[in-house]
């Protein structure tokens, strides 16, 4: 990379806990990153959700919304299909979580182990793996990236049901308390619970905080490829 800043795609999947991206998450996490010092740019998929939930009630209704149009949300339109998405123009990857990331960006919430995922955010996390560049997961989103790459070290916190169908997708679980990040140094990864926790804000922002600095931390030691 040319640029001094160091520059980080954040991928989002849709707006909103229960049927999208975890906004808390995923702003705490751009707030992060700006904080540091570093550029950002997201990115979503251009696809149709897989239901729309009424975040009030909870319950599902007969909508149909694009990832792409309600990340935009977030990012306050200023975000990239990830279709577009190119591995060799970003520094790293990072994940907020959300149901999004388990229902959209792959079938985790669904299908469980046995998941799907969706191509353009494959190709992402494999460029990054593949060119040896930082990813980072929050939340839910450690069971995706544990989908796609085998023998991942990663963690959601402390549920043994989830914990348990990430050793069955290959990946491997270490437990982790709120403020807490695990960090798989062979595939440069780093991982935090957030919500999957009974967390605070604060808490959340906090486990952004280490995560990004964490991210940050791999790029300057030379994960990245020059």
């Amino acid at each position: 990379m040319t640029d001094t800043k160091p520059k980080i795609a954040v991928v989002l999947s849709g707006c909103g806990v229960f049927d999208g991206a975890e906004i808390h998450e995923s702003v705490l996490t751009l707030l992060a990153l700006d904080r540091h010092g570093a550029d950002y740019e997201c990115y979503a998929p251009n696809m149709e959700q897989a239901h729309v939930v009424n975040h009030l009630s909870g319950g599902e209704t007969a909508e149909t919304r694009n990832v792409l149009v309600e990340s935009a949300r977030i990012a306050r339109g200023d975000i990239k299909d990830l279709k577009d998405f190119d591995a060799g123009a970003v520094d790293a990857v990072i994940f907020p979580g959300g149901y999004g990331a388990a229902k959209n960006l792959c079938t985790f919430a669904i299908d469980g182990p046995g998941c799907s995922v969706n191509g353009d955010v494959e190709r992402a996390v494999r460029g990054m793996a593949a060119a040896k560049k930082p990813i980072g997961a929050l939340c839910i989103s450690p069971a995706l990236v544990a989908r796609i790459l085998d023998n991942a070290q990663v963690t959601i916190g402390q549920d043994a049901e989830t914990a348990t169908a990430i050793k069955k997708m290959g990946g491997r679980h270490k437990p982790a308390a709120q403020g807490e990040i695990v960090v798989d140094r062979n595939l440069g990864l780093v991982t935090t619970p957030c919500y999957m926790l009974g967390s605070t804000i604060s808490q959340v922002a906090e486990d952004a905080e280490n995560t990004v600095k964490a991210v940050l931390d791999l790029i300057k030691e030379g994960r990245v490829e020059a």
